[in-house]
């Protein structure tokens, strides 16, 4: 493909993405247990279904990490503040936030307790959890912003959150990619993790927060034009399509051959001379994995794919989707979402119907498999969260398909219950004391690796200067060390085998008990 192509692609695919869609969800609906409690979960959707509160609205976007999910709203556990909504309560169903009408919302992300979205006019907001100065506010004094507060950079064209941090994109001069919060892994890319002794006699580590968004200087002459975040790493694509990364290194989640923690970008070998990204290249950043589209749309992942076999420490080949037109993608902890043609294609580990093969497919797949309910159906936008995963497709050209589908009435009851104690009260609600939601689905045609863990006790109280510092250059107590880290967890050399489709397409679209084979496009 010529670069006159891959741009124009790139344009065609942002028309579709301002035009919206329709959001389906398939997952788990018990946000109270979803990743704490083995075995079968009330409220699980094991096929794409339509969310009631969400019919006739377009979405253009959507965005998850961990239990955190927002489509201008949300549904996940309200206990920081990250639904915007000015409280900390639970909200069962996509709600709007009425603090943010005013603005025309461009980008959002998500991180595990905190929200960051940008408007048009290139301004960034923000709000959840701060305790690590994640809301880039400049400063750490209130812990929870539970309504928006504007974020110190200007100029935002894109964000994408960690867990506990932030990354923006801008076009000001100098200061293409700017980062905050939790720099424990070097998530941050500038080159320390800030960690010291939390006093003189105490051998507990802590972590110096970093709440004012600062430009990563090893980038200063480079433009970044694509960024997604993981947990605790970073992947970033220039303008040239050379790849950098940096952060955790466990399991090869960057890409280096090693699993070493990187503290500022390094390039990734593989994506140079002859192989680097085209302008309508995909980066996703899963839990422990990564994955991106290279010549030719070739989707490359590494990491930790799969909960058994080795890791792959350096960028592979999924020969898999060979010939496939990939229009997006997202990983979850261990579960994959891909977009494609006129297909929609899941695989990993799932428990809760994650993957949306309906009641008559298998609940995991150690390979690619097509959606068979969405086959046919043009794809926009697809999300994994721990438990659950979104796509948005496009309502036009689908005839009644949509109509086949079905309903989930997500119920508004138990919110008013929920309210969280505020911070000077210790006690926490007993899981037994949470409200299940029941399952009311009907048809419209008529009508982990890694669980949830707990947050961390509250330190000291950390603040910071009011200084408004917009792309501030300013940094931190250099208090960290100075050599790297190598990152515990992972295999030594991993090795990934694809495995090669072999069904026809005129064949039946229902699979046969006990097989796995999907159609591949020629």
């Amino acid at each position: 493909m010529s670069t006159n192509e891959a741009e124009k692609r790139v344009e065609d695919d942002e028309e579709e993405k301002k035009k919206g869609g329709e959001l389906l969800f398939c997952g788990s609906t018990g946000w109270d247990i979803v990743g704490r409690r083995k075995g079968t979960v009330e409220g699980n959707l094991i096929s794409p279904t339509s969310l009631r509160p969400l019919i006739g609205v377009d979405v253009r976007f959507c965005h998850v990490i961990a239990l955190h999910w927002m489509s201008r709203g949300g549904a996940t556990r309200g206990v920081k503040g990250q639904l915007g909504h000015g409280d900390r309560i639970q909200r069962d169903r996509p709600t709007v936030v009425f603090e943010l009408l005013k603005y025309k919302i461009i980008k959002a992300g998500g991180g595990r307790s905190h929200t960051v979205v940008v408007t048009d006019d290139g301004n960034s907001l923000a709000f959840g959890w701060n305790k690590h100065g994640q809301l880039g506010s400049g400063s750490t004094k209130n812990e929870v912003e539970s309504s928006p507060v504007r974020c110190l950079v200007s100029q935002v064209t894109n964000v994408a959150c960690g867990a506990e941090f932030t990354v923006w994109l801008s076009s000001a001069e100098g200061a293409s990619i700017l980062t905050a919060g939790l720099p424990q892994y070097g998530q941050l890319g500038h080159g320390t993790d800030n960690e010291y002794n939390a006093k003189d006699s105490s051998v507990r580590l802590v972590y110096e927060a970093q709440p004012r968004p600062r430009a990563i200087a090893t980038l200063s002459g480079v433009t970044i034009v694509k960024v997604a975040c993981g947990t605790d790493h970073t992947v970033t694509v220039d303008t040239n399509g050379y790849v950098y990364m940096w952060g955790f290194g466990g399991y090869g989640r960057l890409g280096h051959r090693e699993q070493k923690d990187e503290w500022v970008p390094r390039l990734v070998e593989v994506f140079q001379r002859h192989n680097v990204l085209p302008p309508n290249a995909i980066v996703s950043a899963g839990s422990v994995n990564s994955a991106c589209t290279a010549g030719g749309g070739q989707l490359y992942m590494w990491g930790k794919i799969k909960n058994t076999g080795d890791d792959w420490m350096y960028p592979k080949p999924l020969m898999d989707l060979i010939g496939w037109n990939l229009r997006c993608m997202d990983s979850g902890n261990m579960h994959h979402f891909v977009g494609a043609d006129l297909s929609c294609i899941s695989w990993g580990h799932a428990q809760y119907g994650e993957l949306g093969y309906g009641p008559a497919g298998q609940k995991s797949s150690a390979v690619p498999e097509k959606v068979d309910i969405l086959e046919g159906m043009h794809v926009v936008s697809v999300a994994c969260g721990m438990g659950h995963s979104m796509v948005v497709v496009d309502k036009t050209n689908v005839g009644d398909r949509l109509d086949q589908l079905d309903i989930h009435d997500v119920k508004a009851s138990g919110e008013e219950n929920n309210v969280l104690d505020n911070e000077t009260s210790a006690p926490k609600q007993n899981k037994k004391g949470y409200s299940k939601t029941q399952p009311s689905s009907k048809k419209r045609k008529f009508a982990n690796d890694v669980s949830d863990t707990e947050e961390e006790e509250n330190s000291d109280d950390e603040s910071d200067s009011s200084e408004d510092h917009i792309n501030g250059e300013a940094s931190g107590k250099g208090r960290g060390k100075g050599t790297k880290k190598s990152a515990s967890g992972g295999k030594g050399k991993g090795c990934g085998k694809g495995h090669l489709a072999a069904n026809k397409s005129s064949q039946s679209s229902q699979r046969k008990k006990g097989t796995r084979g999907w159609s591949r496009k020629a």
